[in-house]
């Protein structure tokens, strides 16, 4: 009688393990730095690659929901670095007119997440 009630819990056990999901999906984003207007300061944009609404932003946002800034772009990209991106590219782009030259800095980063939790990865 316990060797059979040996064997049903090793199915058992042995059941619930199969049922789990490891598979890691790569997940990318793209981050925009741009130079915030008469500050040394500069905004960071994140593209998770999900559709917005007409009044929402891809601004980096705190812990109270203000938009975050950063004091440089290496301060934009620890704090990412933190949280588990990883850098894959970065390359400038830069806006001319007549009276006025924009640079935007654009850097690609990945992450892994589970795969049933890449739905969810726009964080």
């Amino acid at each position: 009688m316990k060797k059979l009630i040996f064997i049903l819990g090793l199915f058992y056990c042995g059941g619930i393990y199969a049922q789990t999901d490891t598979t890691m999906i790569e997940q990318y984003c793209q981050v925009v730095a741009s130079q915030k207007i008469f500050s040394n300061k500069v905004t960071i944009d994140i593209d998770f690659g999900e559709a917005r609404g007409l009044f929402q932003t891809n601004k980096v946002k705190d812990e109270n929901g203000k938009s975050k800034t950063f004091n440089t772009v290496i301060d934009a990209l620890n704090y990412l670095g933190k949280d588990g991106w990883r850098l894959v590219n970065a390359f400038p782009i830069s806006n001319s007119t007549k009276d006025n030259t924009n640079t935007y800095y654009y850097y690609v980063f990945k992450k892994y997440f589970p795969k049933n939790d890449a739905a969810n990865s726009g964080e």
